[in-house]
């Protein structure tokens, strides 16, 4: 059942469209992310959900309430639609301290002295801030004064969380810790989230659904899996993971009876689900999906080790041949050299093909 509601909203700045013709449904309870580069219109998208700018055209509805709509005249102000923001400042009273920064927002709502104190020792035991509540912002990490914030939302009750890429401002350690302490503060809440980033890792590891943008658009919205697998088109599929996704351009040709993807350096034989007609395509794999051999195997490709970056975990390999350029992860530390010769295959139920002209997925993994 849809919670939130958009319906073919627009919004445009000085005559430049920000967010075009943008249709969505958010289920109730579930973590949304809106993804995209800078100027993608998901933080114009989150400010008209708020009531902070208005739309152009298209209506607004949140559970069976109309909060926005130019053609019927409705518009319900920020105040009214019982939400919670987060943006990337943190925007505490450095006058304050942590109780009061919380406090402030209920006692402005008249709520009883002790339920306030109840309300407060709550949210800083959810948030693990308990032992800091005399504390002022300035003696708080980032990562502390950022769970003050969420601390302060939460406590108002907000039927909907709105966050604007609330952890850009930490280092990269406390994003990963941050991001812990969200999904899990998300799953004993149930509130509905709807959450900005231009971090794919990020929407990957917290949603429930993605919404990707482009320039205004939507260009895909489905769960972490599906975006990740099955890109709707070329944006998505170079946007999302981590090495970039590998392009290769070739033809799709039928041969006795068999179906084979061919390029440059590579022919393979592909699986009988393949529905795409002959000619020309683009095909994609992920690095993780090409694999390795040290001597000559049937069907791989001989290339030549171009880089290596060893991280611990894992190791980014690029190889190259005759224009022909992958990126490849693998596993813990790989003895493997710069210069090194390397035979490399992939499976081919792993691989998408997209139309050259459109860039639109034509045929995905099985």
């Amino acid at each position: 059942m849809s919670y939130i509601t958009l319906k073919g909203i627009t919004k445009a700045y000085a005559g430049v469209p920000a967010v075009r013709q943008l249709d969505l449904e958010i289920e109730e309870g579930k973590f949304i992310t809106l993804l995209g580069p800078s100027g993608c219109g998901k933080t114009t998208t989150l400010r008209l959900i708020a009531g902070l700018e208005d739309p152009d055209q298209g209506e607004i509805i949140i559970g069976d309430k109309v909060m926005f709509s130019r053609e019927q005249g409705i518009y319900i102000p920020p105040e009214k639609r019982h939400l919670g923001l987060i943006f990337q400042s943190y925007a505490l009273w450095p006058h304050m301290s942590v109780t009061k920064n919380i406090s402030l927002g209920l006692e402005e709502q008249k709520m009883p002295k002790q339920k306030i104190k109840e309300r407060i020792d709550e949210v800083l035991a959810k948030v693990q801030l308990t032992p800091y509540r005399d504390r002022y912002p300035s003696e708080l990490s980032g990562g502390q004064q950022q769970r003050v914030a969420i601390a302060r939302m939460i406590a108002a009750e907000p039927d909907i969380f709105l966050m604007d890429e609330p952890l850009s401002n930490l280092d990269a350690m406390l994003r990963v810790d941050m991001r812990a302490e969200l999904k899990r503060l998300h799953y004993e809440l149930k509130a509905t989230t709807v959450y900005v980033t231009h971090d794919q890792v990020e929407a990957l590891t917290l949603s429930d659904k993605i919404a990707v943008m482009l320039k205004g658009e939507l260009r895909q919205f489905g769960t972490p899996r599906q975006i990740y697998n099955q890109p709707a088109d070329l944006f998505v599929a170079r946007f999302v993971g981590s090495p970039r996704i590998n392009t290769l351009e070739g033809q799709l040709k039928s041969e006795n009876g068999a179906r084979y993807f061919v390029s440059n350096a590579i022919k393979k034989q592909l699986d009988s689900h393949l529905d795409a007609e002959d000619g020309p395509v683009i095909a994609t794999i992920r690095p993780e999906h090409v694999q390795v051999f040290k001597t000559p195997q049937a069907d791989a490709v001989e290339v030549q080790v171009y880089s290596v970056l060893p991280a611990g975990a894992e190791t980014i390999v690029t190889v190259q041949k005759d224009g022909l350029s992958l990126a490849i992860k693998l596993s813990g530390f790989a003895d493997i050299e710069l210069d090194d010769t390397i035979w490399v295959d992939f499976d081919a139920a792993k691989m998408n093909f997209y139309d050259p002209a459109s860039e639109k997925l034509i045929s995905k993994q099985a």
